[in-house]
Formats: structure tokens, C-alpha cells, sequence
């Protein structure tokens, strides 16, 4: 172990460390990712399909919320601004956030809203691992009553203007993170001069103006229309996107491939995968790369310390099965043992 490489490790746990003493504030889609376990018994008589013996199922948060959650996890106090149905599956979303810790205080439910839940069916040989066979997704409704809205701009407000030391912006475009939540938000950051970042699958070019963002390169490619054939292309594509954005920086998640950090007025820095090159499941690691390098942000971190500490991150929330989050005690073992692949 070189030097370098272990006064760097002591950056990163000092940053680490920090994580407790900072709050943030994340705005954004909330869903409730449900997990139907099942045993094969037997093939039906009535189609040629297996029938599954009920095991067990678990709700857990996800999309926005799955991001408070690993915010949580690593440390950190954390508000959740979002929607939820007045229903079954929103009430065990907010249960497992306000026992994770969670400021649930700004999640506003309504019996005319339906929790966006997303059920994924896991089957398997009575001693095997389980492994999901189809998805079936329950869309909320779109948030369209403007007293709603009007209580989440006030909430933000709040929130954003108490002691927040950053706010992320989670869309899955079901509708908390329109056009005039994102000025909004972005303009309430700006007057605290804190860092704002965004988290967008769809429509990531209507958040200009924001601190960074965490996209990964299938998203880059279709914002962007094309598909990258090299790393430097992928480079020169990113930048001019960064530069569009308006952002201070620009990380792009690459899978197994690492992650690309684009910094306004510094070389692209390439950061390798961190430890196995398979995965076991990649569900929500976006929200796990998401937090760390919020969080860190938020610490007083550069970028491409930021942006290292959320390789780590990501590198063991994939090595989980279903929506999983890190805690900071893994994160520093990480950062301690793992070597970078």
C-alpha cells in the first residue's frame, strides 16, 4: 500500500465521519417497492406455468425514498419532502422510514393519490436463492391538485431554508418534480448557497442550473440521442452535456466499468469498479451512488472525493439482494480493505 493511496483513505474516513452532523432534504417520488416471496410446488393444470407457494412479502422504500433511506443509513439526518396514497403500501412506506429514522414530517398523503408501488415476484426450489420472474407495477396517480402542490413549495421552503446543508431532487417522473418544483428548488438552494443535485431517469435536461447529477451512461445516451462507441467520445459527449447543464460537475455511473467524473475546468477523472465485477442485484444502487456522493458533498468534500466515496458506495450496495442501503460503518471497512478493481 503506497503513501498516497493511505493518505487518501484517511480523506475519505474524515469525510465519512462528518456524515452525522449533516442534514439533508430530498424532494421527490416516493415508491414502495414490494417483494412477493414464493416456494415452486408444483406446474398448474390450468397453464403451463409454475405455481409458487406463498412465503413472504416485504414492502420497502424506494425511488426517493430509497434515497433518504441510504442518506439514513450512512448517518445522516434527513427530511423526506414527497406524496403517498392513503393506503396500504404508503402507510408501510412511511413505517419503514420513520423506523430508519426518516423526517417523515413533509410526506403528505391523500386518499385521492395512489402509492406508485412496484411488485416484484421472486421464485425459486424450496433450498435455492430466489430470483425475481416478473414485475408488475402500480402507477400513482398524476399529482395534479394545486393546493398539494402549493403545501409541498411551502414544505420545501422550510425545510430548505431551516438547516439543510444540501437538497436532492429525486424524479421518476410521477409528478413531485415538475418544471416549477425544480426552479423552485434549485432557487431556494441557490439563496442558502448549497449544493443542489439532481437524480432524473427521463428528463434530466429540464434540471439546469443545479450543483452535479448522477446519471448513468444509458441515460447520457438517450438525453443525448446517441450511443458511444469509445470512452473519449463518451468523454467529449459528457462534457458538452455538463457544460449545457450548467453544472458544476458531472458524474456519470458506468457499471462495471467504474464511474466518469466531468469537473468544470478539470480533466475527466475515471474511477474503476470496486470490488466484484458481477453484481448480485442492481436495484436502487442509483439512490445508494446518489446519497454518498451528496453526502459527502455536503462534507466538505471535492468532487472527485465525492465521487470516490460513491464507487465505494455503490460497489457494496450491489453485492445486495433487492432495495438495500449502506451503512457508514461498511462504507469506511470499504474504503479501508476493498481493493479497486
Amino acid at each position: 500500500m503506497t503513501v498516497e493511496r493511505t493518505l487518501m483513505q484517511e480523506r475519505l474516513i474524515s469525510i465519512v465521519k462528518r456524515f452525522p452532523q449533516r442534514r439533508i432534504v430530498v424532494i421527490g417520488d416516493s415508491v414502495a417497492d414490494q417483494f412477493v416471496y414464493g416456494a415452486i410446488s408444483r406446474v398448474s393444470r390450468e397453464a403451463p406455468v409454475f405455481i409458487l407457494r406463498h412465503e413472504h412479502t416485504e414492502t420497502v422504500p424506494g425511488g426517493a425514498a430509497n434515497c433518504a433511506l441510504n442518506l439514513a443509513s450512512l448517518g445522516a439526518k434527513v427530511s423526506l419532502i414527497s406524496v403517498a396514497g392513503d393506503d396500504e403500501a404508503g402507510r408501510a412506506l412511511v413505517e419503514k422510514l420513520n423506523a430508519a429514522g426518516v423526517d417523515c414530517s413533509g410526506v403528505l398523503t391523500s386518499p385521492a393519490l395512489r402509492t406508485t408501488t412496484k411488485v416484484r415476484i421472486l421464485a425459486g426450489q424450496l433450498h435455492s436463492t430466489r430470483q425475481q420472474v416478473i414485475r408488475i407495477d402500480y402507477d400513482g396517480r398524476p399529482l395534479s391538485d394545486p393546493d398539494l402542490r402549493q403545501r409541498l413549495r411551502d414544505i420545501v421552503l422550510e425545510q430548505t431554508l431551516a438547516a439543510a446543508d444540501a437538497v436532492i431532487l429525486s424524479d421518476y417522473n410521477y409528478g413531485v418534480a415538475d418544471d416549477e418544483m425544480t426552479s423552485f428548488t434549485r432557487d431556494a438552494a441557490a439563496a442558502r448557497k448549497i449544493p443542489v443535485l439532481a437524480d432524473s431517469r427521463f428528463r434530466l435536461s429540464s434540471f439546469v442550473g443545479f450543483t452535479s447529477a448522477t446519471p448513468n451512461q444509458d441515460e447520457v445516451e438517450q438525453l443525448l440521442g446517441k450511443e458511444f462507441s469509445g470512452l473519449e467520445e463518451l468523454e467529449t459527449a459528457g462534457e458538452e452535456l455538463r457544460e449545457r447543464l450548467g453544472y458544476r460537475a458531472l458524474l456519470v455511473t458506468r457499471g462495471s466499468h467504474g464511474m466518469m467524473l466531468l469537473e468544470d475546468g478539470v480533466a475527466a477523472i475515471h474511477l474503476d469498479a470496486v470490488g466484484a465485477r458481477e453484481p448480485v442485484d442492481v436495484t436502487g444502487a442509483g439512490d445508494t451512488v446518489m446519497a454518498a456522493y451528496t453526502l459527502a458533498l455536503a462534507s466538505d468534500s471535492s468532487f472527485p472525493d465525492a465521487a470516490r466515496l460513491a464507487n465505494y458506495a455503490g460497489g457494496l450496495v450491489v453485492m445486495k439482494r433487492g432495495t438495500a442501503s449502506v451503512t457508514r460503518e461498511e462504507l469506511e471497512n470499504s474504503v479501508l480493505h476493498l481493493e479497486v478493481a
